[in-house]
């Protein structure tokens, strides 16, 4: 039965020529216009299917928007649709004949960067997580068309980073090797300076449409908007509300200045929502009413439905993820359409150790870094390993200056290591033997305590917190990220009597936890974890939403208003995948730390 627009999404269906821009904003059915547009496009305005050019932000997204769009007409096979990366690298094609080997891989680029780290000497603990952070900021300079004279990098020293970017272009020219940002930059700079080229490809393609609009950024929107000229029949879709990606140069700015841009832009406002109860609807809209940086407008839920919305509060994390498994055992809820939404993937870890250990099946969206296997926790381990009676070498060079005792490599010689020994190594320098003795007298005391207070024993004691506190002045990081990583570190040993029970606890959770990533892609009827960034797009019967507490959501990095406005989208965004039921849990005490309701709660009217 053929779906009845309502008089919004007919005026955008049936737009002629000339920029539209469609405000579509959770559940408004944008992906019904965008199909029954081109149909339109084809059937009423003679348009010819080839000259039609649709772009979507995923390939799944391409793949799907097609079929849905020849399910209603077949013989539109025609029409192009793709990815912004996958148009702009056919172009490219066309202009530098490369091919699918002339891209760099993504593991690759991080092989190359973590070479770089090692020629230049560079101090870091985690190089995969460095090598991510260089190549995160270089691609921002590329998506922004920034000069990199007027770039001041966060993950290392100025002149590091402009070694590093040069080097890394340097081998893309020697390789002839090509990134998914160059794709973009290309194409642009292919327009710029071939206006012969640019002059076939808006010939090609007449009409264009964009989905999820609000993700473009500042090169994919230059570059696209070269292509639509001079007719501009260019059609876009999406919600300001909704832009979520400001760390890959997406910004709500685009489309609120699209209005200047074209002088004659049509706008179209599709104000229903019809996938969340009203209720939800309301609860988002007040949020979300607190930005400045958007387009006005009204919402309405269609959907009515009573008690849609349930908070409650837990004085724990722990409490909060034994009641949320109290509630999916007993629920009628399919697993398969229940989600746990999360600001962080480091927040998932302690659920999904309750989940595993009551065995229900749950599918990760995001892969969840293993805080066993962080470099915090391998100093620990070593510790505890020296305590309990380990003289290997290895382990003493990993913490022996963690705090800095001013202790060399070449005075450990042999592979065994002995305290009397060590000490007469530096029997010329008796402060630095007396901090051997030190260590001898902190790894005695150690060895006959339990792992909580052998953790709390080595932060304040033997005074690892202040060694993370330099090293995150070294490294120009926030010492909280790390602080948080020994905090969980040090709850998750509550309960455990001795090293050997919390070591045996870690090897069964990576083992268990590696068996459910390869599992957890082809699991069906599974409960989804996933990060509000991953959820986006998706929609499930009940939804829940953890920690919803300051510092959490909003996230304690947001400072600048702008960071303040993305975390209220990103809110938005997880509240609007409910269809049915939206649980918010929040806590009083995150890591014995008290911890505040989220604004959030209030600002959409929660009484104290």
């Amino acid at each position: 039965m053929e779906q009845k627009l309502n008089d919004a999404q007919q005026k955008a269906v049936l737009h002629g020529d000339g920029p539209m821009m469609v405000l579509a904003g959770p559940g408004s059915g944008k992906t019904l216009i965008i199909t029954k547009r081109i149909e339109n496009l084809i059937r009423e305005k003679n348009v010819k299917p080839k000259e039609i050019l649709v772009i979507t932000f995923t390939k799944a997204a391409a793949g799907e928007m097609k079929q849905r769009f020849l399910n209603i007409m077949p013989e539109g096979k025609m029409v192009t649709f793709g990815t912004f990366h996958a148009v702009f690298f056919k172009i490219l094609k066309h202009a530098y004949h490369f091919q699918a080997d002339n891209i760099i891989r993504e593991e690759e680029k991080i092989r190359l960067m973590r070479e770089m780290v090692h020629t230049m000497h560079l101090d870091c603990e985690d190089e995969n997580e460095f090598a991510r952070s260089l190549l995160g900021e270089i691609s921002l300079i590329k998506n922004n068309r920034m000069e990199l004279s007027h770039y001041y990098p966060v993950t290392c020293g100025r002149d590091v980073f402009f070694h590093v970017y040069r080097q890394y272009h340097e081998f893309l020219r020697r390789h002839r090797k090509i990134d998914f940002d160059d794709m973009l930059l290309y194409t642009f700079e292919l327009f710029d300076q071939r206006k012969d080229i640019l002059s076939a490809w808006q010939k090609k393609y007449r009409y264009i449409l964009i989905d999820e609009f609000q993700d473009v950024n500042q090169l994919q929107y230059d570059t696209v908007r070269m292509l639509a000229a001079p007719s501009d029949n260019l059609f876009v879709v999406g919600d300001d509300d909704q832009s979520i990606y400001r760390f890959r140069g997406a910004k709500p700015e685009i489309m609120l200045h699209m209005p200047k841009d074209y002088g004659n832009l049509e706008v179209v406002k599709l104000g229903y929502n019809y996938r969340c109860p009203r209720e939800v609807v309301d609860f988002a809209s007040k949020i979300i009413a607190h930005n400045r940086q958007r387009f006005q407008k009204e919402i309405q839920g269609v959907k009515q439905q009573e008690h849609a919305i349930s908070f409650r509060l837990f004085n724990s994390i722990k409490e909060e993820n034994e009641n949320l498994i109290k509630h999916l055992k007993s629920q009628k809820t399919p697993f398969s359409e229940t989600a746990v939404l999360f600001r962080t993937n480091l927040q998932a870890r302690p659920l999904m150790e309750k989940l595993m250990e009551y065995n229900i099946p749950f599918s990760a969206k995001d892969r969840v870094p293993n805080l066993y296997e962080h470099w915090i926790a391998k100093d620990l381990y070593a510790y505890m390993r020296i305590a309990k009676g380990s003289r290997a070498r290895r382990d003493f060079l990993m913490v022996m200056n963690r705090p800095k005792r001013y202790l060399s490599r070449d005075s450990l010689e042999s592979e065994d290591v002995a305290f009397d020994a060590w000490m007469a190594f530096y029997s010329e320098q008796p402060w630095i033997a007396d901090r051997i003795e030190k260590l001898w007298q902190d790894i005695k005391i150690i060895a006959g305590m339990r792992p909580f207070a052998a953790v709390n024993y080595i932060r304040k004691a033997v005074g690892y917190d202040d060694f993370l506190k330099e090293y995150a002045d070294y490294r120009n990081i926030k010492e909280e990220e790390l602080v948080q990583i020994l905090e969980e570190l040090q709850e998750s040993t509550r309960g455990f009597l001795t090293f050997d029970d919390w070591f045996g606890h870690i090897e069964e959770y990576s083992r268990k936890i590696e068996q459910v990533w390869k599992k957890s892609r082809e699991e069906k009827e599974a409960v989804t974890l996933s990060t509000f960034h991953s959820a986006k797009g998706l929609e499930f019967d009940s939804v829940h939403i953890m920690e919803v507490n300051e510092g959490i959501t909003p996230y304690k990095k947001a400072a600048l208003p702008q960071e303040m406005e993305e975390e209220r989208r990103m809110f938005y965004v997880a509240v609007t995948r409910a269809k049915q039921e939206l649980f918010l849990y929040s806590v009083k005490n995150i890591n014995n730390h008290e911890a505040e309701l989220s604004r959030f709660l209030y600002e959409a009217g929660k009484k104290d």
